[in-house]
């Protein structure tokens, strides 16, 4: 495929997917508000994608696009940009015949008893997961008409190098690499799922580039034998060569805290995520495809991006 476009480039599994599809395609064209090249050959296009115009620009002559915007983390700015943006790309991907790949979450499953699977029933139990299923029913509903070639790419929360903006970024490699107490949230002694972004990155590449992979929905490569909070610290704190000392915060803690922060105050909504038992299922893609990496390796590698202890 000649140009292959990522949509909201510039994040830590935009940049894991821009190094991917190097081995797919001849061009690679990053859009966002203030793009910056990944690959030497990028291309890069300036976008604000709530707007049609500049949105029909950046995906005009791409065989392949890929959604991975990640808007500020406010209700309010995802119930207003999230179904424009979708609607923005969609009609783009139609009008220029490109087949859509939606890098997408799973807040639109809301509280899940046992594993999250593909086929696991949307019932959002927040705000944002309502958004979610709103934009993700949009897609499909276009997908279901016949009118786009598109697939959903679900990930569980993700960590891995470089990935700054996530949960145990601040709250354990962080802290540990500095000799600091990790911390947890609400709950460190049940089994919580998280996605290695070089497997997403690569694994969504891999998706986009599978013809017969379009017009379904993938689980993206996770390790099945999910940790918990306390067993993910252990092993961090393994590698730092430091004690895995940590605190778990209450919700009445957190709470305190979003009176002072808008971002804690965002996430209170999605604390049942770390309250109770959050297990990914990725096993329809890596009975196709290749096994998701171990949280051994991921999180040693994670650890080496943060570097030791000064």
């Amino acid at each position: 495929m000649k140009t292959q476009t990522i949509l909201g480039s510039g994040g830590v599994i935009g940049n894991e997917l821009a190094r991917s599809l190097k081995n797919y395609c001849e061009e690679i064209r990053l859009v966002s508000r203030n793009p910056h090249k990944v690959n030497p050959t990028d291309q890069v296009f300036a976008a604000d994608l709530t707007r049609q115009e500049e949105t029909m620009k950046g995906v005009q002559g791409s065989q392949v696009v890929y959604l991975t915007v990640g808007l500020p983390y406010k209700t309010e700015t995802w119930a207003k940009n999230w179904p424009v943006i979708m609607s923005n790309v969609i009609n783009a991907c139609k009008e220029h015949s490109a087949k859509l790949v939606f890098f997408d979450n799973v807040y639109m499953y809301g509280k899940v008893d046992g594993w999250m699977t593909e086929e696991t029933p949307i019932n959002p139990c927040s705000k944002k997961g309502e958004v979610r299923a709103r934009i993700a029913e949009q897609l499909l509903d276009e997908v279901g008409k016949g009118n786009i070639d598109a697939l959903i790419a679900r990930s569980a929360d993700f960590y891995g190098p470089n990935a700054i903006n996530t949960m145990v970024a601040s709250l354990v490699f962080d802290k540990l690499k500095n000799g600091k107490k990790a911390s947890w949230l609400l709950n460190a002694k049940v089994k919580h799922s998280m996605t290695y972004t070089p497997d997403a990155g690569k694994a969504t590449a891999l998706l986009g580039n599978t013809p017969d992979a379009y017009n379904q929905v993938w689980h993206l490569p996770t390790d099945k034998n999910a940790l918990t909070g306390e067993e993910f610290i252990q092993l961090a704190a393994e590698k730092f060569g430091v004690e895995p000392r940590y605190t778990v915060l209450s919700k009445f803690m957190i709470q305190m805290a979003g009176l002072f922060n808008s971002t804690i105050k965002e996430s209170i909504e999605m604390l049942y995520q770390l309250e109770f038992e959050y297990l990914f299922d990725s096993s329809k893609f890596e009975q196709r495809f290749f096994p998701a990496t171990t949280y051994q390796i991921g999180i040693e590698t994670t650890c080496k991006d943060w570097g030791i202890k000064d």
